[in-house]
């Protein structure tokens, strides 16, 4: 979508220069035409105009403009000017679409008043159209990682096409990143998704049971083996395996892991029958699993086998835009856990939110986004010491940035609401979002 802007056509060019005048003092960015033809090519379906024309000119006259107009897009505002008083034919062009319709000579207040109204008619049916194609494009992958950043958007594109295979992947990312929900949401995207998902966290296993939690046993395989069990491996087919925090993984465990993943089969101990397997293998770690490799710690066979694909979990500092919105959506989820009515986030608390690095990650927020749904206080310490190496103006800019997403979010994605809130004007406001790579479809309730 582009830009607002007044589609304004008349023949008279004091007209056009008075009209331009009155717009433009009214903070209405305007744009003249003296055909019709010409303000034809500026009109598209997708564009946040509004069509002003005169009815009565050379060549194709307005009501011609406004048929095809309307054509292109009937949700277009067409606001026709005369100077014929004609009640018959304002009737007329309402009936066949017009939005408005003024006589000449009209007040510039008047010509400004339903601009205004008509802009926030075009405004509210595009977003109306966005959200509705966002909400068609809303899955498994988008419902669980949300966000507008660059990197969420490139890392949902990763998890959509990896999800449609069958090879084996390998998340790599800090703590808190969000790990074990890229791959419930990779399972949840894939054909898989009606088998199970299988969490194992191999830093949790206990050491003298990891083989046995892992591939079963056989009865009478070891003092206490009273019954055959399955293992997670086993329990997980037709689904997905998920081998959290893999580089915790004992050495010896890690080749009969290989076996597995290599020839889908496992051996229950106590047991020579191998049993198939139909599983995918997804690993997380929050390591380095090539400098474990090369320092002897990982198995680098192993390494090859799990990372035919990688994808790499951003922190959420390099998702800062995405900050404000995130926790309120995480407010209202921990109240609707607690059976709480979701408390009002003023916009000084999303500032001090969004200012702040989480050196946690989501899992941070998350824990902070609870204690303000609980009405417990938030340490937040105020906003992180921007890095020394940065400029002042790179400072200033980043505090700016974090200052309008965070009242964005705080005004649901309302404009009119926030750049009230913050003494701007629209225009103002507009171009600072251009400037931060701002959209406020990241912050509307739907968005």
């Amino acid at each position: 979508m582009t830009d607002e802007s007044v589609l304004f056509v008349d023949d008279e060019e004091d007209l056009r220069l008075s009209a331009e005048q009155s717009l433009m003092l009214a903070d209405l960015p305007v744009r003249l035409f003296a055909r019709a033809e010409d303000a034809l090519a500026h009109v598209g379906r997708d564009r946040a105009s509004v069509l002003v024309t005169d009815i009565r000119m050379p060549g194709m006259d307005g009501l011609a403009l406004m048929a095809r107009t309307l054509e292109i897009d009937p949700a277009l505002p067409v606001i026709l000017v005369t100077g014929h008083g004609d009640i018959e034919l304002a009737v007329r062009s309402m009936r066949d679409g017009a939005y408005d319709f003024l006589e000449k000579p009209y007040d510039p207040a008047r010509l400004v008043e339903s601009v205004r109204r008509a802009l926030d008619k075009r405004r509210l049916v595009l977003e109306n159209r966005a959200l509705r194609r966002q909400v068609g494009r809303r899955d498994a992958i988008e419902a669980r990682l949300t966000g507008r950043s660059a990197v969420i958007v490139a890392l949902r594109q990763q998890l959509r096409a990896a999800a449609q295979t069958d090879a084996d992947v390998l998340i790599v990312g800090e703590t808190g990143t969000g790990k074990e929900v890229a791959a419930r949401a990779m399972h949840k995207a894939s054909p898989r998704s009606e088998g199970p998902f299988v969490h194992v966290n191999c830093a949790a296993l206990p050491a003298d049971l990891i083989e046995s939690e892992l591939f079963g046993h056989e009865s009478g395989a070891f003092p206490g083996a009273t019954r055959t069990r399955y293992g997670k491996f086993e329990h997980a087919r037709t689904g997905t395996v998920f081998l959290d925090e893999i580089d915790s993984l004992p050495m010896p465990l890690q080749a009969k892991l290989l076996n597995a993943i290599q020839n889908r089969v496992v051996t229950r101990l106590g047991s020579n029958e191998t049993v198939a397997l139909d599983i995918r293998f997804i690993a997380a770690s929050k390591g380095d699993l090539e400098r474990a490799a090369a320092e002897g710690h990982f198995r680098a066979d192993l390494l090859y086998r799990l990372n035919v694909i990688t994808l790499r979990m951003p922190p959420l500092a390099a998702r800062a835009e995405d900050i404000p919105k995130l926790f309120l959506e995480l407010v209202h989820e921990a109240a609707a856990r607690y059976r709480l009515p979701a408390p009002e986030v003023p916009g000084a608390v999303l500032s001090s939110v969004a200012a702040r690095a989480w050196p946690g990650n989501v899992r941070e927020l998350r824990n902070a986004a609870e204690r303000f749904a609980l009405g417990l206080d938030l340490d937040l310490g105020g906003a992180d010491t921007p890095d020394a190496a940065h400029t002042l103006a790179d400072r200033v800019a980043a505090h700016e940035r974090a200052l309008i997403a965070a009242e964005l979010a705080a005004q649901g994605g309302s404009i009119k609401a926030t750049y009230e809130s913050l003494g701007l004007s629209r225009k103002a406001l507009y171009d600072k979002m251009q400037r931060h790579r701002l959209d406020r479809s990241q912050f509307t309730e739907d968005g």
